[in-house]
This record gives structure tokens, C-alpha cells and sequence, in this order.
């Protein structure tokens, strides 16, 4: 074990802050993050939208679900050039890039948009379904424009003033951008949109199997063990479980709530469900633990860590307990691996309890209040009842190997201050 942290911590771990702090990583976890707050007021018009069934004679609230949420694609297009503008310091470029990848990503989603019937801007393809594709076009168009950031047909002695010179030396790298979407998709009839969704499909469809479950799971559980952020997994991920919660979201309004259809891997699952009480790695029980701690160190950080760990923040926990703790980063990876296999056998092969089918992307909202908005089902509760009777198993022995080590610890200092 001490070879394998020792490993993790002399070479693992900076290779993957190195990937984490890439500018490109950056770029894209911020354009991500940045969409957020759309993200959480569609959960809010999700919620909302139950009204509707209850009261036919109020305005659809699924409207303004469809201009925040539905609109997601877009707002990712134009963010990754403008952010990647930015952060390599060519700052009058960063509003033309953004401008310049929503077009190329209008002209992409073309042939799907007319194929479908369906012109104008209620077109899934607007929304978490085009996450992929926008990144793409985004990524595309930032390294255009990242090439021609410092190139001009003025020399720095014209006369002729900034703003002009600015615009004709942005003509060229958007008409590439543009020229090439023009030729490739509308010309020569190419449907990019399909070509990149069949690439990034078996990923999505991995995830929903009971392997890939558990994979994406302790994968996240074992970089934040290292004190790795799981924002290094969002550009993947995030796409993958929008489009996952807002297929069910269709399908639970065509009547079909059948646990073989739904996605089960969703963030709802995750965070507000089931799966991450606390915290990615399920720490709330072990929080508590800390509080009845007999080490005073564990049992000061517990009591600090009670209200976070209460809205699902457990940064004070990890960074204070668990990180590069050889102890204690081993019952988080097996968090990782062990309640993800429960949660599927429960909705997947012994259907007890119900799989979320409605946007909720408010991961501070308390368990069990999250369970109960996301699945309204007693069994919900069962469900998350054995979720943390299991978690609380899982971290109890490893608590108790690591409480006797810090008391041991104080005690030696304790002896060493009396003499």
C-alpha cells in the first residue's frame, strides 16, 4: 500500500494536475461551469412543471425550461472560443471567436434541424442532446482563431485606426471557420452532427451499463481522493448526463417510466437521488463518525464539517481527512465502486426503487429532501436507507484504524508538553 501511495503521489498525481491546469482542460471545465446557472433554473422549471399536471389552466412551464436548459449547446459554442480567447491573452478576439463557433455550430446542426422538420429553436439538438458537437465546433473554432490571434494585414505603424484594423484581420480566420462549415456540411453534404454523435455514443452507452457505472464512479472517488478535482471529468461527463436526464425526461412524457428504458446514470442518480450523500464518496456518514469522535482532532473537524456536509459540500472532509490519507482514501474508493453496483441492482435488476426522470441539477439541496422531489416514492427512501447503512459500513473499520492513529498521536504530544 505504501508503494502504491507513494507512486500515486510522486507521479500520478502530477501528471494529472498538470492535465487538470492544461488550458484547453480549463477552458472547457469553465465554459461548462458557466452554464450552470441555465442548468439550475431548468430544474427549477422542471419542478415547476409538475404543476401542470395538476393545473392544466396554467402557461406550460416546460416554455422556459426549453429557453434555459434547451438552449445549452448554444451557450457552450460560443463560451469555449471566447474562454480560450481569453486565457491565451488574445482578448480582442474572444467576442468574433465566440460569434464565429455559434455559426459554425448553427451550420453543423443544419441537416439535422431540416431533416427533422423541425427549423427554429426548439430543436433538441439546441440542447444537452448537441453538448458534444458544440464542444467540437468550439474546440475547432478556437484553434482558427488561436493561429491568427496575432496576425495582421496592417503594420504596426498604419495610420489606420485599431478598430478597423481589427476588423478586416478578423475576416480571415472567421471566413476559414465559416468557409470550411459551408463546404463540408452544406456543400459537399457531410452530416458532421451524426459523424461526432457516433463517436461519443458507445461512451455515453458505456456509462449506462452496470460496468461503466461503477467505472466513471471510483474513478471520480479516486482522483478526489488525491485531491484531484472531478472537474477534470466534466467536459466528458457533463454532456453525457444532461443528454441522459433529458431523454427520460421524454420518456417519462410519453408514458414510458420502464427502469429498461430510462438512463440510469444521470446526476439526479448521483447527486440528488441516491448515490452522493455528502459528497462525492458518500462522506456524511463518515462525518458524523467524526463528531463522536474521542480524538479531539477528528471530532473538531467533524463539527466543522457537519453543516457542509448537510448541503452535500465535502471539501473541509476530503482536505482534511481523506486526501493522501492512505487509511482512509481506500473505504473512498471502494464508496466508488460498491454503492454504485447496489443503486443498479435495486433500479435496474430488482426494481424496488424508481429512477429519476425529471431534471434536478441542485446538488446542495439535503438528502433525503433531494430523494423525495427526484423519485416521490417511499422506495426511494428504502433505497437511499441501504445506500447509507452500506457507506456507513464501508467507513466505519477504516475510521476506527485512523481515530486510534490520531489518538495515539495526541497522546504522545500530550506526554511530550507534561514533560
Amino acid at each position: 500500500m505504501k508503494a502504491l501511495i507513494n507512486w500515486l503521489e510522486t507521479s500520478f498525481a502530477p501528471k494529472m494536475n498538470k492535465i487538470n491546469n492544461n488550458v484547453w482542460v480549463l477552458t472547457l471545465k469553465d465554459s461548462i461551469m458557466q452554464t450552470l446557472p441555465f442548468i439550475l433554473l431548468g430544474s427549477l422549471f422542471c419542478l415547476l412543471a409538475i404543476l401542470n399536471n395538476y393545473f392544466p389552466s396554467l402557461p406550460s412551464f416546460w416554455t422556459p425550461f426549453g429557453w434555459t436548459m434547451g438552449k445549452i449547446s448554444l451557450f457552450v459554442a460560443f463560451l469555449i472560443p471566447f474562454n480560450l480567447m481569453e486565457k491565451k491573452r488574445l482578448r480582442k478576439q474572444r467576442l468574433i471567436a465566440g460569434m464565429t463557433s455559434l455559426v459554425l455550430y448553427l451550420i453543423v446542426i443544419t441537416p439535422q434541424v431540416v431533416l427533422d422538420g423541425a427549423p427554429g429553436f426548439g430543436h433538441d439538438a439546441l440542447g444537452a442532446g448537441g453538448m458534444f458537437i458544440a464542444i467540437v465546433c468550439g474546440i475547432f473554432t478556437g484553434v482558427i482563431m488561436g493561429m491568427f490571434g496575432k496576425f495582421s494585414f496592417f503594420k504596426e505603424d498604419s495610420v489606420i485606426p485599431d478598430f478597423v484594423r481589427s476588423w478586416f484581420d478578423s475576416m480571415l480566420p472567421i471566413g476559414i471557420v465559416i468557409v470550411i462549415g459551408w463546404i463540408t456540411v452544406l456543400i459537399m453534404n457531410l452530416d458532421i452532427y451524426s459523424m461526432i454523435q457516433s463517436i461519443f455514443t458507445p461512451l455515453a452507452g458505456l456509462m449506462q451499463t452496470p460496468y461503466g457505472f461503477v467505472l466513471f464512479m471510483f474513478l471520480a472517488c479516486f482522483l478526489y481522493s488525491m485531491g484531484i478535482s472531478t472537474w477534470v471529468l466534466a467536459p466528458v461527463m457533463k454532456p453525457i448526463l444532461l443528454a441522459a436526464i433529458t431523454t427520460n425526461i421524454a420518456l417519462a412524457a410519453a408514458g414510458n417510466t420502464s427502469a429498461s428504458s430510462l438512463n440510469l446514470v444521470t446526476s439526479e442518480t448521483m447527486y440528488s437521488a441516491y448515490l452522493w450523500i455528502g459528497g462525492i464518496g458518500a462522506t456524511l456518514p463518515l462525518v458524523i463518525m467524526m463528531m463522536f469522535s474521542k480524538a479531539k482532532s477528528i471530532n473538531a473537524l467533524g463539527k466543522a464539517c457537519l453543516l457542509p456536509g448537510i448541503f452535500n459540500i465535502n471539501e473541509p472532509v476530503v482536505f482534511g481527512a481523506i486526501a493522501w490519507n492512505p487509511i482512509m482514501m481506500l473505504p473512498m474508493w471502494l464508496q466508488g465502486i460498491i454503492l454504485p453496483i447496489i443503486i443498479y441492482v435495486f433500479t435496474k435488476v430488482i426494481t424496488i426503487a424508481p429512477i429519476p426522470t425529471m431534471l434536478f441539477d441542485l446538488w446542495y439541496v439535503p438528502f433525503p429532501i433531494s430523494t423525495w422531489i427526484t423519485t416521490k416514492s417511499i422506495t426511494g427512501f428504502i433505497l437511499l436507507a441501504m445506500v447509507i447503512a452500506t457507506s456507513t459500513a464501508i467507513w466505519y473499520p477504516f475510521f476506527k484504524a485512523y481515530e486510534k492513529q490520531q489518538i495515539e498521536k495526541e497522546t504522545l504530544t500530550n506526554k511530550k508538553e507534561i514533560a
